[in-house]
């Protein structure tokens, strides 16, 4: 077991874990940050993404020993209130079915047009691919993100 003070949504917690603990269980069980979710336990999914320094992580894989000195967001630290671009899109379209991927779809997004203010229809395809939508929302999603790049940019 081990301290570390990680910087999670612009707040300081701390938690006293195994090294090799899994961000994502971290912020579930230890936090009680439950935004972020369990999808497949592989890294395969994207149900489980986070920003790692502004960067789209799966935390399902990543050991919180990894991330000491970073600066973490998941859905919850995306905005106080629900207004980030992104998630205003999402409602625009109306994008969520049973919206159980939709917050690793959200970070996702986000960071893409953090990095990319303006991206192609090709560039969304290729930054969402990684992120599993069970109920099929594919096309939702990439209306929704450019919509949002319309707002960001």
């Amino acid at each position: 077991m081990a301290n570390y003070i990680l910087n999670i949504n612009g707040k300081r917690l701390e938690v006293e874990v195994d090294p090799s603990t899994p961000l994502l269980w971290v912020l579930r069980d230890h936090l009680k940050l439950v935004g972020t979710k369990f999808g497949c336990g592989m890294a395969q999914c994207g149900a489980c993404t986070v920003h790692i320094d502004d960067t789209a992580v799966r935390s399902c894989v990543l050991p919180v020993s990894s991330v000491a000195e970073s600066k973490i967001t998941n859905i919850e630290g995306l905005s106080a209130d629900g207004d980030h671009p992104v998630q205003q899109a999402w409602m625009e379209v109306d994008v969520p079915q049973c919206g159980y991927c939709q917050a690793g779809q959200i970070m996702t997004a986000a960071a893409l047009l953090k990095q990319n203010p303006n991206p192609t229809e090709e560039e969304i395809e290729s930054a969402m691919n990684g992120n599993i939508c069970r109920c099929g929302t594919y096309l939702r999603i990439k209306k929704a993100v450019q919509i949002a790049a319309g707002k960001t940019s």
